[in-house]
């Protein structure tokens, strides 16, 4: 079965991330809207360039829409292609609020779509490193979980990730992917309390978060700044049998911004000199530990069999949900200066 599809946006993510995913994944791609007509052209000469999402509606055969615009836009733009009978994928976060996810969730349920969102960081090398130790039990019981994705951009830019009105902020950007990795190992907290600020000056939107979690005896913690000089550390985790410490980013985004294709025998192998650390709780040795390849390529692979056989999504709407619940109950935190409850 030939699965046709239509891109909505052409920056960064749909050019550079989700277009390479998609043909890897054996995905036609029929028709993009943008204003970039010029880079379709040269990306994907087989592509209509298109000025509206109605424009893309229309053609035939047409069975899924990629949404990669900002994140004000994904609502609408979701909710028209789900009435016009297509499955969609959504780059995170899924919808601004919880009241918009539920409408969301419910057209797609209504029109019998299937709406996945574009966690792809599930498929880190990293993170899927870290989850093979904890499944095989390396570090016994877990007792504290650290993420953080911290970077230095002192300044401000001019783009949408850094305007109110267009749903930015690192909290939406980078905190989806901390948060939606923790509900994966850990499923929802009990708790949490944040503080979710902006540092730099002329900042419009948060540029930092801290978030602390806790479940039982477990404790999660999350984290970005935009102003960190040094920001190597990503993941810190402590148990009864030892801890495990991994810096560095996984190398796919890299990679795909490079032009190298999903299908490449080096795509989403890391550096050996990026290797993880882990310390035995009792003799205190240490042991290199290597990142298993990355593999994005396996969303739309999923989405691809999702569509053909009625497979469950790769990131359901349901998962998406649940991120967007922590992030509101993180900003009342904030606001409020409390731990609060999650329901």
């Amino acid at each position: 079965m030939t699965i046709s599809a239509g891109l909505v946006g052409f920056g960064l993510s749909g050019r550079l991330l989700h277009t390479p995913l998609l043909l890897a994944a054996g995905v036609d791609i029929v028709g993009v809207v943008t204003r970039r007509a010029e880079q379709v052209r040269e990306t994907l000469p087989q592509a209509r360039a298109l000025d509206s999402l109605e424009a893309l509606l229309t053609l035939r055969p047409l069975d899924l829409v990629v949404i990669a615009t900002p994140n004000h836009l994904h609502t609408p733009q979701g909710l028209a292609c789900l009435a016009a009978g297509k499955h969609v994928v959504i780059d995170k976060p899924l919808a601004l609020t919880l009241a918009e996810a539920d409408t969301l969730i419910a057209a797609a349920q209504r029109h019998d779509r299937t709406l996945a969102v574009f966690h792809n960081r599930r498929w880190d090398a990293d993170f899927l490193t870290l989850q093979r130790l904890l499944s095989q039990g390396a570090l016994g019981t877990l007792y504290g979980y650290e993420a953080r994705w911290d970077r230095y951009r002192p300044q401000p830019a001019q783009r949408w990730r850094e305007r109110l009105d267009a749903g930015g902020g690192v909290l939406f950007d980078l905190g989806s992917h901390l948060i939606d990795q923790a509900l994966c190992l850990f499923g929802t907290p009990q708790w949490l309390q944040a503080d979710v600020f902006a540092q730099r000056a002329g900042a419009l939107v948060d540029d930092g978060f801290e978030i602390r979690m806790g479940t039982a005896q477990l404790r999660i913690e999350l984290g970005c700044t935009s102003i960190a000089a040094e920001h190597t550390l990503r993941y810190r985790l402590h148990g009864s049998s030892g801890s495990f410490l991994k810096g560095g980013m996984d190398p796919q985004e890299t990679q795909l911004r490079q032009g190298l294709s999903p299908l490449d025998a080096a795509f989403g192998i890391e550096e050996p000199a990026q290797a993880g650390r882990f310390v035995a709780a009792q003799s205190g040795e240490s042991r290199s530990e290597l990142s298993v390849r990355g593999d994005w390529l396996s969303f739309y692979r999923a989405m691809r069999h999702s569509i053909e056989s009625g497979a469950p999504a790769p990131v359901t709407a349901a998962d998406a949900r649940r991120v967007l619940q922590i992030i509101e109950a993180a900003r009342r935190s904030s606001e409020q200066g409390r731990r609060v409850s999650i329901a």
